[in-house]
């Protein structure tokens, strides 16, 4: 089946992305080895695997960005290769070539493409001279605020600051006016020194409310790169991705191809095989810029694997394994329409704080068209050292509409007891006027949580809330008890049948 054979693959991640890539090798007949830090003991990723490793204390310094534990692991397990999902080390252009260096196989790109594309800043020089459309700024670092100065009244305000080492809305700042832009320099600066050890800051013009979309990429080692299609990445909310579909509502199949053709330049451009994102702000003109690449696997991709039809980790272990790619571009086919939501450990009515905990109860939707990508299950223990990120609700169907009614269903019967969780947020979406009619942009969100939320609700909804609300308050401590019943091997097993539970889950999938 491969050129050359991975029987073993280690996955250097956690949560639901380990989940979803051990998934993967077990579907290929391939061993999976995972890791886990002393608070992952019971993790979800930890009882599926082939084999786990423990790799320390909770701090992920010490543990999934331990770049010596991690290849210790992989010499100890003899796994042939490691996956890093997105996140931790994932974009690490050292850890990819320790990982060469060790003969071990990294699942992505070479340490080399890596690093041309980890900077933000060597990224636009290399565009620039690949004749790739980008925003106007800089493309290397302001050394002083004198030259950002200069730059900004060149450009015009308002201007963005952002860390060249920079992801995740770390290290940005907007300037709408000179009198902020010596603040707003120093902020980011110091910002970005302390997210990513690199206090390296650039400016570019800022396009207000821009949308922002993507396109996924594939490359093979033989020189055959293709696109996937684009993904609106437009509802975010300060500067992180909420809501993700795919294909995007305001691109018609020319400015596909253009924008298509610009991602398969920047790839090639920098020599880059695997999986991997190019990312765009498109303007109300239809204009678009390239802002940056993403060197990963990204959270979002199942909504291109269900609108391409194609399973990306699957094409990323081949790739790996030396396979060319098993198509051309004009054999992929977009279809239908698909919607993301990420699932969050925190609280909508707390300013989104981090809500770790046990989960007493866990109710996930299914039925057609609907896919749950998942690291929880229930009587787990949420720990707070790491992203919130519990899982990904994906709704498909033939066109936007139906997606959204799908998933608008499926978040109905989304249940997560015991922790606060952000579901109430994606009601709220998926119901919005603007939403449904595709007025987006990256400001979209900031002004829907300005509005006053709609309190209505449907009163069998709110009777039901109130009976199951009553329940848990009465038999809490028993719940509670038998969730904590362990077999003889350690895992979980259920109680004996509970009425109460059947009678809620019957009122909540009605």
């Amino acid at each position: 089946m491969f050129q050359r054979m991975l029987k073993k693959i280690l996955i250097a991640n956690r949560g639901e992305i380990a989940v979803r890539v051990l998934r993967a090798c077990q579907e290929m007949g391939i061993a999976a080895v995972v890791v886990y830090s002393d608070v992952d003991r019971a993790a979800l990723h930890v009882r599926k695997a082939d084999e786990a490793y423990p790799i320390g204390v909770p701090s992920a310094a010490e543990s999934y960005l331990n770049i010596r534990k991690i290849l210790d692991v992989a010499e100890r397990s003899g796994a042939d290769a490691i996956h890093p999902g997105y996140g931790f080390l994932s974009e690490n252009a050292k850890f990819a070539q320790a990982c060469a260096d060790a003969g071990v196989k990294f699942i992505g790109p070479t340490a080399a493409a890596m690093d041309a594309m980890g900077s933000k800043t060597r990224a636009r020089q290399a565009m620039e001279k690949a004749g790739v459309p980008f925003v106007p700024g800089t493309s290397r670092g302001v050394d002083s605020f004198e030259e950002a100065e200069r730059v900004a009244a060149r450009i015009g305000y308002p201007v963005m600051l952002k860390a060249a080492a920079g992801g995740g809305g770390k290290g940005m700042r907007l300037v709408h006016k000179p009198q902020q832009l010596k603040s707003a320099l120093e902020e980011a600066r110091s910002e970005a020194e302390r997210s990513f050890g690199d206090s390296e800051v650039y400016i570019e013009k800022a396009i207000v409310n821009p949308r922002h979309i993507e396109m996924q990429v594939l490359a093979d080692e033989h020189g055959n790169t293709v696109y996937l299609g684009e993904r609106e990445c437009s509802l975010q909310r300060r500067h992180q991705k909420v809501l993700e579909e795919a294909p995007s509502p305001i691109i018609d199949p020319e400015m596909r191809s253009r924008m298509g053709a610009v991602a398969v330049r920047v790839a090639q451009a920098a020599h880059y095989t695997n999986a991997g994102t190019v990312e765009f702000l498109v303007d109300p003109q239809k204009n678009f810029y390239f802002l940056e690449m993403n060197t990963r696997l990204q959270v979002e991709h199942p909504v291109t694997e269900l609108i391409a039809g194609l399973d990306l980790v699957h094409l990323q272990i081949r790739i790996a394994a030396g396979e060319k790619l098993p198509f051309a571009q004009e054999d992929v086919r977009i279809r239908g329409h698909a919607i993301e939501c990420r699932i969050y450990a925190e609280d909508p009515d707390n300013n989104y704080f981090p809500s770790p905990g046990r989960i007493t109860l866990l109710l996930e939707p299914s039925g057609p068209g609907i896919r749950c990508d998942s690291g929880m299950y229930e009587g787990w223990n949420v720990p707070i050292d790491y992203d919130p990120l519990l899982a990904k609700l994906i709704g498909y169907g033939t066109d936007r509409e139906q997606a959204i009614a799908r998933l608008t269903r499926a978040i109905d019967e989304y249940f997560v007891g015991g922790i606060k969780t952000n579901i109430s947020l994606f009601r709220r979406i998926l119901r919005d006027a603007d939403f449904r009619s595709a007025k987006l942009d990256t400001g979209f969100l900031d002004r829907m949580l300005q509005r006053p939320e709609d309190k209505r609700v449907d009163p069998k909804a709110a009777e039901v809330a109130a009976i199951a609300a009553g329940m848990f308050t009465a038999l809490g401590s028993t719940a509670a008890a038998a969730g904590e019943r362990k077999g003889d091997s350690g895992s979980a097993v259920d109680a004996a049948p509970s009425k109460w539970k059947d009678a809620s889950r019957h009122e909540a999938l009605r």
